[in-house]
């Protein structure tokens, strides 16, 4: 059943619930009033109050329509003062029981399932967080629980130094991605609302136009930005490391005990199947039995939509098995199986071999648990068992997916191979071509479209057409189930780049066209749609540093 719809602050504090706030641990050296914006190790506790830093003069770009409709907000209310300076940083004056102090959480990082230090200033671990998102709500709303978390809303512990905020750059690209994912059918955090300043603005590394450079080249002057990013909680792999890592090294008397208390929240927050009345050592079990099912069923997805999450390590990993941090993410326009979007990334983060980074991601979730069963011998076995299968689930997953992509009864290897071969051999965008493999042509001549160049080899040619009749005899499925699985529309780079850049002056008008596409990506649109949008990426783009690969986007 549906709430009336909500049209002011007043109408949204009815359906607070602090769950977070209320029944886990602040860090007990934190000033109670949030003022704790300054750098510094946190020993224990799994959040800091923190008050954000509202930007100067917010000005409203967009909201998702889609998103405040599930909500059951009004359209209205985003463009209304109070909500603004809400979701802008200023909580100072927010009806009860809204409250008026956020919060930022602690997490430990691996990188592709090896603990990492050096990222913390202090080289302790205590230091790495929740440096500039702070989450300011937690609602249940039409019968879901949601966590509301500004992005770019000012320091917290976990700055490192850093100023706290985020540019109008990547908040764009964030805020889009979020909408575009959810609309490709692929679990994520959403996006509610964005808002800029015209009158604050930070330093930032970046790249010289036109540049071939891997590494940022100059500091420009961005305009700053926050927006709200939405899920049912924001707990992270990373998370549970931290306090698995505070347990096994016996860093403070409480350490298993806010391990047990975070696991046991996370179960509540993102697994509310699983039967409260059971042992713990049963819940940690059947925690990590369906954490597997969503992480390999949400890389699957990643790979089936061409998305590359360019900086995949365990911090980035929610427990809730969604898609979480849109930095140095892209979508995939020439087909290669080590396309990275991220110049810090490394093979070990590139398209294909994401099912891996997820393995990794998988062991450190693992490890975290080990603390609190290490008295049953029974679970840990259990556990060890869940962990080990991981690789055959995911092989599983991919392989269902890729029959599902190609429209197959069931998965064929040689089809698979011979197509992956091909299509590193011709190059094509992977988008175009699974679009129109979906309107299952009558000759393998008509995906032209997808091509960058000509094909010339006549070997080429041989195997090509060998291999679309092959397709065609073993086809299940209809050009409309087809069409089903392959979107038509995905949020490349240099859509992205035309939007920001004209955002800079005051233009938002490709946001809002890029809004209404990419939330509808499987539709046949208009025409003007298809040719501005349905386009391969033209030549000179690639390898331009901005456009082809970035930095971390901040």
């Amino acid at each position: 059943m549906k709430n009336e719809k909500i049209n002011s602050l007043e109408d949204l504090s009815k359906f607070v619930d602090y769950s977070l706030l209320d029944t886990l641990k602040a860090d007990s050296d934190a000033n109670k009033d949030g003022q704790n914006h300054y750098p510094r190790e946190v020993f224990n506790g799994h959040y800091v109050p923190v008050t954000p830093t509202p930007i100067k003069n917010p000005i409203y770009i967009t909201h998702s329509k889609t998103f405040f409709n599930e909500l059951g907000f009004d359209d209205s209310l985003a463009q209304k003062d109070d909500f603004i300076k809400m979701f802008s940083g200023d909580i100072s004056k927010i009806p009860q029981p809204l409250r008026n102090i956020g919060w930022a959480c602690g997490y430990a990082l691996s990188i592709y399932g090896r603990e990492y230090y050096k990222q913390c200033p202090f080289q302790s671990g205590n230091g790495y967080g929740d440096g500039r998102a702070i989450s300011i709500l937690e609602a249940v709303l039409n019968g879901k629980r949601w966590e509301m978390q500004l992005k770019g809303s000012g320091r917290t512990p976990y700055c490192r130094g850093a100023d706290g905020r985020a540019v109008l750059r990547s908040s764009i690209r964030e805020f889009l991605a979020q909408e575009h994912m959810h609309a490709l059918n692929i679990p994520t955090s959403r996006s509610l609302s964005l808002y800029t300043s015209k009158e604050e603005t930070v330093s930032r590394p970046w790249f010289t136009q036109g540049s071939y450079s891997r590494d940022p080249e100059v500091m420009i002057e961005e305009n700053v930005a926050i927006s709200t990013r939405v899920a049912p909680s924001f707990i992270r792999v990373g998370q549970l490391e931290l306090f698995a890592r505070r347990t096994r090294k016996n860093e403070h008397p409480e350490a298993k005990e806010e391990l047990e208390q975070i696991v046991l929240h996370a179960i509540h927050r993102e697994y509310e199947d699983i039967d409260k009345n059971l042992a713990l050592e049963e819940k940690i079990v059947l925690l990590a039995i369906k954490f597997r099912e969503r992480l390999t069923s949400l890389v699957a997805n990643w790979i089936r939509v061409g998305y590359c999450q360019g900086n995949f390590n365990s911090d980035n990993t929610a427990v809730g098995g969604f898609t979480l941090d849109y930095g140095p993410f892209g979508f995939i326009d020439m087909f290669d199986t080590k396309y990275q979007p991220w110049t810090g990334g490394g093979m070990h983060f590139s398209f294909f071999n994401q099912t891996e980074a997820a393995r990794k991601n998988f062991d450190m979730f693992c490890s975290a648990l080990v603390p609190l069963l290490e008295s049953n011998t029974n679970a840990l076995e259990n556990l060890s068992g869940i962990r080990s299968t991981f690789v055959k689930v995911m092989k599983e997953k991919m392989e269902d997916m890729w029959a599902l992509k190609l429209g197959l009864e069931k998965y064929d290897d040689e089809i698979f191979k011979e197509l992956i071969s091909l299509m590193m051999e011709t190059s094509l965008d992977y988008t175009i071509f699974f679009r129109e493999l979906s309107s299952i042509p009558q000759e393998y001549s008509k995906l032209e479209k997808a091509y960058y160049k000509k094909i010339e080899d006549e070997n080429i040619k041989k195997r090509w057409s060998k291999w679309f009749e092959t397709w065609k005899r073993n086809l299940s499925a209809s050009s409309e189930e087809l069409k089903a699985i392959n979107p038509k529309y995905t949020l490349k780079e240099w859509f992205l780049v035309e939007a920001y850049e004209n955002a800079k002056d005051g233009d938002y008008s490709l946001i809002h066209e890029l809004q209404n596409i990419m939330t509808n990506p499987y539709a046949e649109q208009s025409k003007e749609v298809e040719e501005k949008f349905y386009v391969k990426k033209p030549l000179e783009y690639f390898d331009i540093a901005g456009i082809s690969h970035l930095s971390c986007s901040s």
